[in-house]
């Protein structure tokens, strides 16, 4: 689909679909500054069916009206982006993706949009987040259909959308591909199965986008692993016939110094598949285990676009990709492991595996010149006990870092909650021949997770994303359908364009 701007003339353009943000509660306000453009008799009708269905423009929600003739457009989409006294660029969001996704389900496949009003003076920041949206909802994961299924669903695609509007900037159509190019990947590296997403294919990956966007990688196997002393991964991924790789990609930028002051370290769990080793889980447990490697896949998709949105910041990342089967080399309960910094991990549970591997590559990320530290895991089901679906639990050690990302969140519309770090709580893990145990019990289950992973963020100021929660959905929704989300990749790239240190 080709994105295009114009200056003038929704009304009078001849398309299959007008998508019209709406920002009031009902009648000829809800249509906003086109009620002028309309005709009285025109406009009159699009305020009685506006009231008729009770539509208030709440963010995401929709309105599809035939225009039987009345206008150049077959279809009238009313876009819901919030009440005008409080907009925000995540509203914006929803509303055009959901009305793009409304769009291509009537079949249009030419779209006008007027484009959507700046907030804050913001134009570029605004439109940038209807692209966007636009982008998200319309996406789909297709992969694996085959020709009966393509041939069932029919062609419905928008081969053209042009926002209207004055003063547009292109830029902010570039920023927005790039945003939803960014969540679209870790998508689908998430929905990918794991019989062809090893951690081998993932490092593949890795390197495809490192070669195209200008980065630096170094892929790590499992030789290379021994050397370095990166006995947790190694443990992990033993059971496996796929062995673990460790991928390490460099962004600087343009200009920057040959060692930057400052360096924000990524490090994301990649488990490709978890059976949870040992400690086996459910069938039910296992059915969404090939995204268990959310958190790397949210990692590379930052990465991937860094350089084209100018990101001022220096990011070193770090993706730890392992399987966790079961075999005769597989780690027990029972085993100690030695950490990269000296900690020994006793493990009581194989399927507590994610914060080992995130144990080698918080220390690797730190040893590398790290100043600042995020890993992002899928990493306890008590996260989502505790925060339910779609909300990723924060944990930091350094307030500043907690509330810049607390923002960022806010900004990009990813729901996030700080979550306590008490320390009294440590004596759960206390091992008993080992420094620290890899499990804590079930309660508390995702502090003493985090816990865990501070005794290897080498004194640096440090956050946690527990993601299990908000990594993927069980329903389609205004920024796109079931299965991978993409969180927290908006947040990240809106903390690290903002530029503000964290330490």
């Amino acid at each position: 689909m080709e994105i295009e701007t114009r200056s003038e003339g929704a009304i009078e353009t001849a398309c299959d679909a007008l998508i019209v943000p709406v920002s009031g509660r009902s009648g000829v306000e809800a249509v906003g500054g086109l009620a002028s453009d309309l005709a009285p008799e025109v406009r009159d009708a699009v305020a009685a069916l506006v009231r008729a269905a009770r539509f208030a423009g709440k963010p995401g929600s929709v309105l599809s009206l035939t225009t039987l003739g009345r206008l150049p457009a077959g279809r009238l989409v009313l876009a819901g982006i919030g009440e005008a006294d409080g907009l925000t660029d995540d509203g914006i969001a929803r509303g055009y993706g959901a009305a793009a996704r409304e769009a291509r389900e009537a079949g249009a496949r030419e779209v006008v949009a007027v484009a959507p009003p700046a907030l804050g003076g913001d134009a570029v920041s605004t439109l940038a987040a209807a692209v966007t949206g636009v982008r998200l909802g319309l996406y789909e994961f297709t992969a694996y259909h085959g020709s009966a299924r393509q041939e069932e669903n029919g062609p419905k695609e928008i081969e053209r959308l042009v926002f209207v509007g004055e003063d547009l900037d292109p830029a902010a159509i570039a920023r927005g591909e790039a945003v939803a190019k960014a969540v679209s990947l870790a998508r689908d590296l998430v929905n990918e199965p794991a019989s062809t997403l090893t951690p081998a294919a993932l490092a593949d990956r890795a390197l495809e986008v490192a070669e195209r966007e200008g980065l630096e990688i170094e892929i790590l196997d499992e030789a290379a692993l021994a050397d370095l002393g990166a006995n947790a991964i190694l443990a992990v991924g033993a059971g496996s016939s796929h062995p673990p790789r460790l991928i390490r990609l460099r962004y600087r930028p343009d200009g920057a110094a040959a060692e930057p002051e400052r360096v924000v370290g990524i490090v994301g769990k990649a488990i490709t598949f978890d059976t949870g080793g040992y400690s086996i889980k459910t069938y039910e447990g296992m059915l969404q285990m090939k995204g268990d490697m959310a958190g790397g896949a949210a990692t590379l998709a930052v990465m991937s676009v860094l350089r084209r949105l100018g990101c001022p910041v220096a990011v070193d990342a770090t993706i730890c990709a392992a399987e966790n089967m079961i075999s005769g080399d597989a780690f027990r309960p029972g085993d100690v492991i030695r950490g990269m910094n000296g900690v020994t991990m006793e493990i009581l549970s194989t399927d507590a595996e994610g914060r080992l591997v995130l144990a080698d590559g918080l220390v690797d990320a730190a040893r590398r010149g790290a100043t600042e530290l995020i890993d992002l895991a899928t990493l306890t089901g008590a996260i989502v006990v505790a925060l339910g679906d779609g909300t990723t639990g924060l944990f930091a050690s350094d307030d500043r870092l907690a509330n810049d990302l607390l923002a960022a969140a806010s900004g990009a519309g990813e729901r996030f909650w700080r979550m306590p770090l008490f320390a009294e709580l440590n004596e759960k893990i206390k091992g008993d021949i080992g420094d620290i145990k890899n499990s804590g019990g079930r309660a508390g289950g995702s502090i003493t997770a985090a816990l865990f992973l501070q005794h290897f963020s080498e004194g640096l100021p440090w956050a946690h994303l527990d993601i299990a929660g908000s990594a993927r959905t069980d329903r389609t929704g205004p920024l796109g359908p079931k299965g991978g989300s993409g969180v927290p990749v908006r947040t990240l790239l809106q903390y690290l364009l903002a530029g503000t240190a964290s330490a």
